[in-house]
């Protein structure tokens, strides 16, 4: 496989301002959580939190050949309510309108870990050729079954591997909640970074993880353990910081870093903590629906400023970084 190799860049917001300087700066970093880690867990040369000693891929594959297996034969059709709908697609619709710059027209869209397929179909209404892969088709098949012939099943990796030997490039490459799936994501961002064509665009979402919101709540007793380390389920663990370091060294420029509802506020809550007391997470999940809802509603502009100064604080559950190509 040919892997492009590009200079680390120095990432840049989309006025052109070097993160890392002024609001983007982080005074903070995660290596505060060394001493509170299982010694299963190190950290990278770019900041990130991985397991020690990740499974093999044989390993891997077979566990997530029996989850899905399960999942299949199971209720993996989940009934979304319409306010849930509306979540699903108003988060894609503001990371594809930054993706795409706003911008009408077609184009070539490749969505990897496409699970159910709303960003599929979200780019099919929009008149682009999508195309998604998936170690399964059970979650497309439950809820956007009409994109099927669209899907390519087998391991991750693999099927990159196909794709760039045959020369395929896409304009918008979706990555969302993969990469701390994968036991080698550097490899997977360099895959990627072949098939996304000159001026395209990478989506990549990850949990926001080891964050110094998740350091408070641990050391002042209003959560009695890591609960976001997670194997073999996760196996790497990004943060604001170390997310922008492995990117630019994978060759990508940061055009946006957004972060999403910052739902673990809850936690500094009592009667709101769903950690301390699991009963509270529906509640929990539907506020944050409801308020994440009321912000998207809102301005395009508006809405890209809040989500960017939360993701410029650490905050935020998950993370969103729109990259191109260095």
């Amino acid at each position: 496989m040919l892997l492009l190799q590009a200079p680390p860049p120095i990432n840049v917001h989309a006025d052109g301002t070097p993160l890392g300087e002024g609001i983007n700066a982080m005074s903070w970093s995660n290596a505060e959580f060394a001493g509170l880690v299982p010694e299963s867990l190190e950290r990278t040369e770019d900041g990130y939190w991985r397991i020690r000693t990740p499974p093999s891929p044989a390993e891997l594959s077979e566990y997530y050949a029996r989850r899905y297996y399960q999942e299949a034969r199971g209720s993996y059709e989940h009934s979304y309510g319409a306010d849930e709908l509306r979540h699903i697609r108003g988060k894609i619709a503001l990371r594809w309108s930054l993706a795409t710059d706003g911008q009408a027209g077609s184009g070539h869209l490749l969505d990897v870990g496409c699970g159910e397929g709303f960003v599929l179909a979200h780019g099919a209404e929009a008149g682009w050729s999508v195309r998604g892969i998936d170690f399964s088709d059970a979650g497309l098949r439950g809820q956007n079954p009409q994109l099927l012939h669209s899907l390519v099943t087998g391991d991750l990796f693999a099927c990159l591997d196909r794709e760039i030997a045959q020369g395929t490039g896409y304009d918008v490459v979706w990555l969302q909640n993969v990469l701390e799936h994968v036991i080698d994501p550097v490899a997977l961002l360099r895959q990627l970074r072949a098939l996304t064509r000159p001026g395209g665009r990478l989506v990549l979402t990850v949990p926001n993880d080891f964050s110094r919101l998740q350091h408070i709540a641990l050391t002042s007793g209003r959560i009695d353990r890591s609960f976001w380390i997670a194997p073999p389920d996760h196996l790497s663990y990004f943060s604001a910081d170390s997310l922008r370091r492995v990117t630019a060294r994978t060759g990508w420029t940061c055009r946006n870093l957004l972060a999403d509802f910052p739902v673990d506020w809850f936690l500094f809550n009592a009667q709101a903590n769903y950690i301390a007391d699991p009963t509270k997470g529906k509640p929990a999940h539907h506020a944050r629906i409801a308020l994440e809802n009321m912000i998207l509603d809102e301005d395009r502009t508006k809405v890209v400023t809040f989500f960017e100064s939360l993701a410029a604080l650490g905050m935020g559950r998950d993370l969103t970084v729109i990259l191109e190509p260095s």
